[in-house]
């Protein structure tokens, strides 16, 4: 008997405009991602602690706002919290090549730009993957998420290629301002759809503030596998803040490699994570989603070695370590990232999912603002290569982890999370 094809997500015209307004909003920020360390580097001249200083602004704000941004996000219709992310995002980064154009540019301009932004993204980045339930079925959320990976893939090649070529032709801040327009453009799609969004609870049946903060830790804390997914991912939380506030800086005076050469290097991962999201759907649907995640995580730890192993005074060869671990490293993270979260979205009930992404988020920034602190004293005292070695580590630590936990038997992404008596007897199991 021949089993019906499942529905084109295509077809699905509120999903069809979240996808495009992430693939554009991602496109400016790819670029930003490059640009803004770039202008704390070559505009302002900045060392390893002020550069680490600029990407822990950004984790502080995550960290201030994140649980609250996940209650008011159930609280809320989760698309115009998303609007409104996007228009903030969008008037703070437009400041910085104003101030440049008019030579007033500081080093504390951008840290409160890196922390305002990173504020309005806590708050978008609790709203978006609580929204997508809503307009996709959950049957299809593997296939969702895989194209929202793939064409963030896709972006990420040619934005970071052409962020080089920006930041050596035109100047860092010209090139930030493109991710200002960016986020113009992501706001109108999402404003553009008309599908009725579910109603939020009524305001009386709310609780306080700090209540549903502790009741999203809970419903986290009471399923075993997301439970330990959370856990897993703040350890490898640790390598994101040293390669967030030091990969830069690391191969632009340690290797010797320049904007152009830097971009190119950066694009050949976005191609490598485009391909780990075409193959993630074949991939669980050979082998469980534990041996997946595990798979996974495992082969991108191993993988970001070759970054720190780069050697000096070899630009060329330093070049292709660099290019290995992008190849191997990104594709293998994409791999993780989709199966990760298609599977909370699965579990976690719609209105408790915004704060679950919020819990699991703040705890990840936790983790992360203490590699980019533990790195920069590192980077300081030893030097860089040294401290760039603590992120493959943590990768390590986090592989080691989830082989000892539950997700490590999950088959596939379940359904809703049940009470927390079956949850923790399907955790044992591994439904």
């Amino acid at each position: 008997m021949t089993s019906r094809p499942e529905p084109s997500i295509w077809r699905n015209g509120a999903f069809v405009r979240v996808w495009s307004a992430t693939t554009v909003s991602l496109f400016g920020s790819l670029i930003t991602r490059l640009a803004l360390p770039y202008v704390a580097i070559l505009v302002l001249a900045v060392g390893p602690l002020g550069v680490t200083g600029l990407r822990s602004a950004e984790i502080v704000a995550g960290l201030v706002v994140g649980l609250l941004a996940g209650v008011w996000v159930d609280r809320l219709r989760r698309r115009p919290v998303m609007i409104v992310a996007d228009v903030g995002r969008a008037v703070l980064l437009g400041s910085v090549p104003l101030a440049a154009l008019g030579g007033r540019l500081t080093l504390a301009q951008l840290i409160v730009v890196a922390f305002g932004t990173a504020i309005l993204s806590a708050f978008f980045d609790a709203a978006d993957p609580a929204y997508l339930p809503s307009i996709v079925e959950r049957a299809a959320l593997v296939r969702a998420n895989a194209a929202l990976a793939a064409s963030a893939s896709a972006a990420e090649v040619t934005a970071f290629g052409l962020a080089g070529f920006l930041v050596a032709a035109f100047t860092a801040p010209i090139a930030i301002g493109l991710d200002a327009a960016s986020f113009v453009a992501s706001g109108l799609l999402l404003g553009s759809i008309r599908r009725a969004e579910p109603a939020p609870p009524p305001a009386d049946d709310r609780d306080p503030v700090l209540a549903e903060m502790r009741a999203g830790v809970r419903l986290l804390a009471g399923d075993p596998v997301i439970r330990s997914l959370a856990i897993t991912r703040a350890i490898g939380a640790v390598g994101d803040g040293v390669f967030g506030g030091l990969w830069l800086l690391f191969v632009t005076r340690e290797l010797g490699l320049g904007p152009i050469a830097v971009g190119l290097i950066a694009a050949v991962g976005g191609a490598a994570s485009l391909g780990g999201a075409i193959l993630v759907g074949r991939l669980t649907r050979r082998w469980t989603m534990g041996v997946v995640l595990l798979g996974a995580l495992g082969i991108s730890a191993v993988a970001s070695l070759a970054i720190p192993l780069a050697p000096s005074g070899a630009p060329l060869v330093a070049a292709g370590f660099l290019v290995v671990a992008q190849l191997v490293g990104d594709s293998s993270a994409t791999v993780f990232g989709i199966a990760e979260v298609s599977v909370r979205q699965a579990r976690v009930e719609d209105r408790g999912l915004g704060r679950v992404t919020a819990t699991i988020r703040t705890g990840a920034l936790l983790m992360e603002l203490a590699g980019a602190i533990a790195a920069g004293l590192v980077a300081a005292a030893v030097g860089l290569r040294a401290a760039v070695f603590i992120a493959p580590a943590a990768g390590l630590v986090a592989t080691w982890f989830l082989w000892h936990s539950p997700a490590r038997r999950l088959r596939a992404a379940s359904a809703p999370t049940p009470p927390a008596g079956e949850a923790a007897a399907q955790g044992r199991d591994g439904q």
